[in-house]
């Protein structure tokens, strides 16, 4: 992990280093079992127990669902100083129900299981790691932090897929959801409670009361509210939910249907994690100081290139290859960008709560992607119309953070000026 350290090197504080990469292996470890798990098992479980495509990612829709509807409060909490336990708990809370999940029998123990683990999802993936890291070294300075903390993410695809596939083949599915259940209430919990602390941020703001600080961050929030910057960000952002979700959730029964084993599959998927992390170093190494609209105005072009080939083409090993490595490439610098998006391109004030407000579409969207990816499946029992929409989806988040990238640089120059005089 030489690459992560010398990323985080550019934190000087070496407390908010270690803060980092320790978030960084929680994030690895997050995506991995609460994320990247739901396909592998959810095929395991149809094969089980016989239920159907749409009934299992129905659960994964009203998760996600629950994730949107947690998302706000879970912001505006970091905000105010307790991601210690709103991370901390919920790690606990994610290795709880993912131990009831494995004992499900009937599709109610599953939907709630399922459901309630959304919740935690919205405390403990890359939002919520990304106010903390906002917290502790400030707005400024939160882009290298973001970078190295993505640099560990990127791997959890790489990681897990062979990991519960494995666990899968030897086992069972209900023993890998023990596996990733411990993964989470001891090591991510533990790394939470341990290394996240309120009281080293620099955003304390010591010299104002709690009401003063929460007065300014409503205010920040309107004020981002009504900046048409805003809600081009949100569109792309939500955009970009729906397609990133529907192919993360479907890309493991995409491939099998396209012809390519078991093997073959993992092994492709497994690309993604390191060309993610290719992507951030590359980001890191030749863009960044290029200011983060042009960086994601230019990579959303990616998207519907390598979907579209995906869609046109016979598919073999080598060109699902090369579409996993060059949307895991792509995918990883948008991280970033979605990451930065609110502290360069909007305001700097009230991080979690404007990402809060923001985040609570995207995840309506990512919910709604994998039940009707679902739904067009059962369509012509054919992936073909999924791919489609997903190119469609492509299509529409190019556009739509190019919008925002112009309103944005708009917004800055206005900024920038200041008011005109009289």
């Amino acid at each position: 992990m030489s690459t992560v350290s010398a990323a985080a090197n550019s934190t000087s504080d070496p407390r908010a280093r270690w803060l980092v990469n320790l978030l960084g292996v929680g994030q690895l470890c997050g995506w991995g079992s609460l994320y990247y798990s739901f396909p592998l098992i959810a095929e395991a479980m149809s094969a089980d127990l016989g239920w159907s495509k749409p009934g299992l990612y129905g659960a994964a829709t009203l998760g996600l669902l629950a994730t949107a509807l947690a998302a706000y409060p879970v912001g505006v909490a970091i905000d105010r100083g307790y991601g210690r336990q709103v991370m901390g708990f919920a790690a606990v809370l994610a290795g709880v129900l993912m131990v009831i999940w494995s004992q499900a029998t009937n599709m109610l123990v599953f939907y709630a299981a399922v459901t309630l683990l959304g919740v935690a999802q919205a405390a403990l993936l890359y939002e919520s790691a990304f106010a903390v890291i906002t917290r502790r070294v400030g707005p400024e300075r939160a882009r290298s932090g973001i970078t190295t903390l993505t640099l560990w993410g990127g791997f959890a695809s790489t990681v897990f897929i062979p990991l519960i596939q494995w666990l899968l083949n030897h086992w069972g599915w209900r023993e890998a959801l023990l596996v990733l259940a411990g993964i989470n209430a001891l090591l991510c919990a533990g790394i939470y409670f341990y290394v996240i602390r309120p009281e080293r941020d620099v955003l304390n703001a010591p010299e104002q009361e709690p009401a003063q600080q929460l007065t300014r961050n409503r205010e920040a929030l309107h004020n981002a509210l009504r900046q048409p910057v805003f809600w081009a960000l949100l569109a792309a952002l939500t955009t970009y939910a729906a397609m990133f979700s529907a192919f993360t959730y479907h890309m493991y029964p995409l491939f099998l249907e396209r012809g390519l084993s078991t093997t073959a599959v993992v092994q492709a998927i497994a690309l993604i994690g390191p060309a993610q992390v290719a992507g951030r170093i590359i980001l890191g190494l030749f863009a960044s100081r290029v200011p983060i609209r042009i960086v994601g105005t230019v990579i959303t072009l990616v998207f519907p290139l390598a979907f579209g080939a995906l869609a046109l083409f016979d598919a073999d090993f080598l060109l699902v290859a090369m579409v996993c490595i060059s949307y895991g490439c792509v995918n990883g610098i948008f991280t970033i960008v979605r990451g930065v998006a609110v502290p360069e391109m909007l305001s700097r004030h009230a991080y979690g709560a404007i990402n809060g407000v923001i985040t609570a579409p995207v995840f309506i969207a990512k919910a709604a992607a994998p039940l009707g990816a679902a739904a067009l499946w059962t369509v012509g029992e054919s992936y073909d119309w999924v791919l489609v929409a997903i190119v469609a989806l492509a299509c529409v988040l190019a556009a739509s953070f190019a919008l925002a990238a112009v309103l944005s640089h708009r917004h800055g120059r206005i900024n920038t000026q200041g008011p005109k005089p009289c």
